[in-house]
């Protein structure tokens, strides 16, 4: 996947036809970015290993392993908050 300097990683998967990013816990339905300013947390993916990263907030890089997050948000140790 290709982007754009100072692109978020949220406009990147958008732009290349990604338009959901998550799991909800409850029912599974889709979640996609909705703010795209760091507020509404529905765009978090798994980046790198690490669980609960905005996409909107996020600067993508070469060689970024991204993920959809499936279920709840998780805390540091990787527990569902």
């Amino acid at each position: 996947m290709s982007f754009r300097s100072g692109e978020s990683l949220a406009g990147a998967l958008m732009a290349a036809g990604i338009t959901y990013f998550r799991e909800t816990p409850v029912s599974g339905s889709q979640r996609g970015p909705w703010c795209l300013m760091g507020v509404c947390y529905e765009c978090l993916l798994r980046v790198d290993g690490h669980d609960n990263q905005r996409a909107c907030m996020t600067t993508p890089r070469a060689g970024m392993v991204v993920e959809r997050q499936i279920g709840a948000r998780r805390d540091a140790s990787g527990e569902p908050e």
